[in-house]
């Protein structure tokens, strides 16, 4: 899928070019003649953010005079005079998608390289993807505040590698989206800061190499993001999730057994639309000498495993299941709706996604240490698990949890493949069961969990001041 989404949107921009820059030649013609006279969501500065208090808090000065884009205009021309086949590939990669989706992609190989607990990485998306949401619509703000003409509408010779975006050039959404994530990552992976201010400044100067946007643009937009990602990191270093636990585990019959219990506070992080991570508490889970405990235990034992179930529940087990598939999915209807090329409503779609995810696990985890439930094999030590038990309690299961909240989310935004979605989340909460880790209230439980959480985050959507269809 990544293949063809890279390269669907410039296959004819960049086969083009790529041909003429092979014989060592520039267009003869401007490339930008494609742009939509439709201009891409004039109103997005007033949506409702996240952490700013609006899109005008941080609106940046106004651009340069026409003396100082002038000079701009022939730093361009130099720039397009001297594009190679790096330079291409540049354009290509960060042109892929919205702004969201290559950051996205370079957090998802961050985690896989530098691993977290999947609460962290929970918080990490919502960050990420709330700091990019909150700088775009900054950004829209400014961009009509000011209208400032793309560079080769002012100079009609510049030949640009893109068609220029249907919106005002400053800032550059794409430089705004860098600053913002690659500030957020740094917060998160310090040791690599110098490695995303690179992929930034080179996300900021592809545009450049494009001519779709002046030196100005990118600077303001980087400067932009990076000020808005300060104002969502210290709403994250308040959040609770630096609090160490220092309590122990309750022992007793039916009871979690271990020694070292997973993010055992993390219900108690600051969430972004549950009041707190108990607003929406699971109810307590069957007695372990219950009448539902025992038809639970008996249907794991009974369950005949297959090849399929298998298959499925490790996939479900894996780092693209329980992460990269719902984002992919994500990516891939904002591709195929077009809407890839509107940057704020895609990264209103990353950020509604990400949310929903993170205070699903905020949710979860606040039941699963209230109970501190014991896993199958706990409770009766014949069921085989196909891999070991997470490291924190059954119930409910966060699969059902995050996988509802997600797939619900993700069903309010692509209503058309809404059922498609969500029977992906009732597989993925299924295969725990499959694997023999959680009984089947863990799964029920997390599942209305999950929607309950998803039902808030939707209600929010409907009054961000988007339209009320994605």
């Amino acid at each position: 899928m990544n293949k063809q989404y890279c390269f669907a949107r410039l296959l004819t921009w960049l086969t083009l070019a790529g041909l003429l820059a092979g014989i060592g030649l520039t267009p003869a013609l401007p490339l930008n003649a494609a742009t939509s006279p439709a201009q891409i969501e004039p109103g997005a500065g007033k949506w409702q953010t996240w952490v700013l208090k609006s899109g005008s808090e941080l609106r940046p000065a106004a651009p340069p005079d026409k003396a100082a884009t002038q000079k701009e205009l022939a730093e361009l021309q130099t720039l397009a005079s001297q594009r190679d086949a790096k330079a291409l590939d540049q354009i290509a990669y960060w042109d892929a998608g919205s702004p969201n989706y290559r950051w996205n992609e370079i957090a998802l190989a961050q985690i896989q390289s530098k691993p977290i607990s999947n609460p962290r990485i929970g918080r990490l998306f919502a960050l990420l993807n709330v700091a990019i949401y909150d700088a775009i619509i900054t950004a829209w703000d400014a961009k009509y505040t000011y209208n400032r003409q793309r560079p080769s509408e002012v100079d009609p010779k510049l030949v640009t590698v893109l068609p220029n975006p249907a919106s005002p050039a400053y800032p550059s959404e794409q430089a705004v989206a860098a600053g913002a994530a690659s500030a957020i990552l740094a917060y998160i992976y310090p040791d690599d800061a110098k490695t995303f201010e690179a992929k930034a400044e080179e996300a900021g100067r592809s545009r450049l190499l494009a001519g779709v946007n002046y030196p100005s643009d990118v600077t303001a937009g980087l400067a932009l993001g990076r000020a808005v990602a300060a104002k969502v990191i210290e709403r994250a270093k308040a959040d609770g999730s630096d609090a160490k636990w220092t309590g122990t585990a309750p022992t007793g019959l039916g009871k979690w057994k271990g020694d070292k219990p997973l993010e055992p506070l993390a219900g108690s992080w600051k969430p972004w639309v549950l009041s707190s991570g108990s607003q929406l508490r699971s109810a307590p889970p069957p007695a372990y000498d219950s009448a539902q405990q025992k038809a639970d235990l008996a249907e794991i034992r009974t369950y005949t495993r297959t090849l399929a179930s298998n298959m499925k529940a490790l996939y479900w087990q894996s780092f693209d299941g329980i992460n990269t598939t719902w984002f992919d999915w994500a990516s891939r209807h904002l591709f195929e709706q077009k809407l890839d090329t509107n940057a704020p409503r895609s990264a209103r779609a990353y950020a509604l996604l990400s949310v929903a995810q993170a205070d699903a696990y905020i949710a979860c985890f606040d039941s699963k240490y209230t109970y501190w439930a014991a896993r199958p094999d706990m409770v009766d030590p014949t069921i085989k698990t196909m891999f070991p038990d997470p490291p924190h309690p059954t119930y409910p299961s966060a699969h059902g949890c995050v996988s509802y909240a997600r797939a619900d989310v993700l069903a309010y935004l692509f209503p058309s493949d809404g059922k498609v979605i969500q029977a992906r989340a009732e597989e993925a909460g299924q295969s725990r069961m499959w694997a023999g880790i959680h009984f089947r209230s863990d799964i029920e439980a997390g599942s209305k969990l999950g929607q309950g959480v998803a039902a808030l985050v939707i209600e929010h959507a409907k009054h961000d001041g988007a339209i009320s269809t994605p």
